[in-house]
């Protein structure tokens, strides 16, 4: 896996402003701002570059919805030629987001855990993938939320049968990138799944996360995750604390529970321990990832990006993995695809 390299000039102009959506979104920009690029690059791409130039040509560009006046100059000086001065500003000033890991970042293959606009991502699955290859992935998984999670648009088992044929559809089309058909599922309150054993065994990959009633007893919390963990059908345990330490999102503390039996049931399951690399969760801390190491578990550097710009903060998990003295060939996200569904495949018998 490597940065994203800059462009230069010609560059046309849906790729220009995909490029300058993906490096605000990946510097931190708010999603309106990143969005007025998207919803710009949606409309050239439904116009086509020969209605383009002549719109261009005409002065009528600014006529079209979805293209605004800074969108406009970026579509205008990429039509003529010319790098765009608003692309040519953001690669000037972008920088690897993490300074340690970068062994570590050279080696991924994947991610086990990123959202597309079929739950509550920012973008179609089609756009996630491309930047995944863009990155120098060579497969990733889509893992939308759940039916419960009501408020990231969770996928019924309809809507995700809809997203698994979309799925079959751009792997046909790609020779040399491979995509997972996943779901980040809802571990329940008594460790149970939140989607029908018939729909998860359509899967590729299933992470399971944590996301209600956080604060429960450490006790109940512990055989919670350890019966989630257990379940042939899980694969990855997402972000086990539940943590958030940055970030417009506030503060919430760590959820409480037996580190050491949930790892150990991890470790003899064959579930990967996930380093969640959004920087507000950090996840799991430090000296968790420690007693997991200890353990024998597996682990997953994933992104958990929610946009295109963010399938880069999977940097922020290699530093601190390469920090903490993960061995590469303990993350299954540097294997290779068919390691990875190997690897699934043995976990379901």
């Amino acid at each position: 896996m490597h940065e994203v390299a800059p462009l230069a000039a010609p560059v046309s102009a849906s790729l220009a402003l995909r490029r300058i959506a993906y490096l605000l979104e990946r510097s931190g920009a708010g999603r309106y701002r990143v969005e007025a690029f998207r919803r710009a690059g949606r409309a050239i791409d439904a116009l086509g570059p020969s209605a383009t130039t002549e719109l261009v040509r005409t002065g009528r560009l600014r006529d079209i919805d979805g293209i605004g006046s800074t969108t406009a100059t970026v579509v205008e000086q990429a039509v003529a030629g010319e790098m765009p001065d608003y692309l040519q500003r953001l690669q000037a000033v972008d920088r690897p987001l993490a300074d340690g890991g970068r062994q570590l970042y050279g080696a991924l293959r994947g991610d086990l855990h990123m959202h597309s606009d079929f739950s509550d991502g920012g973008a179609p699955v089609d756009e996630m993938v491309a930047t995944a290859a863009e990155l120098g992935q060579s497969w990733t998984a889509v893992t939308d939320h759940s039916p419960r999670l009501t408020v990231a648009n969770g996928l019924s088992a309809e809507r995700l049968s809809h997203q698994i044929d979309l799925i079959d559809v751009i792997n046909a089309a790609l020779p040399t990138f491979r995509v997972l058909r996943g779901i980040e599922v809802d571990i329940l309150d008594d460790g149970s799944l939140d989607q029908t054993e018939e729909m998860l065994s359509r899967l590729d990959v299933v992470t399971a996360s944590v996301h209600s009633k956080l604060s429960m007893d450490a006790a109940a919390m512990t055989r919670r995750m350890v019966a989630a963990v257990r379940n042939r059908n899980v694969n990855v345990l997402g972000h086990c604390t539940g943590r958030l330490v940055a970030g417009g999102r506030g503060r919430r503390a760590a959820s409480r529970f037996d580190a050491g039996a949930v790892f150990a049931a991890c470790a003899d399951s064959g579930t990967a321990v996930e380093i969640n690399s959004r920087p507000e969760r950090q996840d799991p801390p430090d000296d968790l990832i420690g007693i997991a190491m200890e353990a024998g578990c597996l682990f997953a550097i994933d992104s958990d990006a929610h946009a295109p710009g963010q399938l880069d903060f999977k940097s922020y998990g290699c530093e601190r993995a390469e920090r903490l003295g993960i061995p590469a060939d303990r993350v299954v996200t540097t294997w290779d695809v068919d390691a990875v569904v190997e690897w699934v495949s043995a976990a379901r018998g």
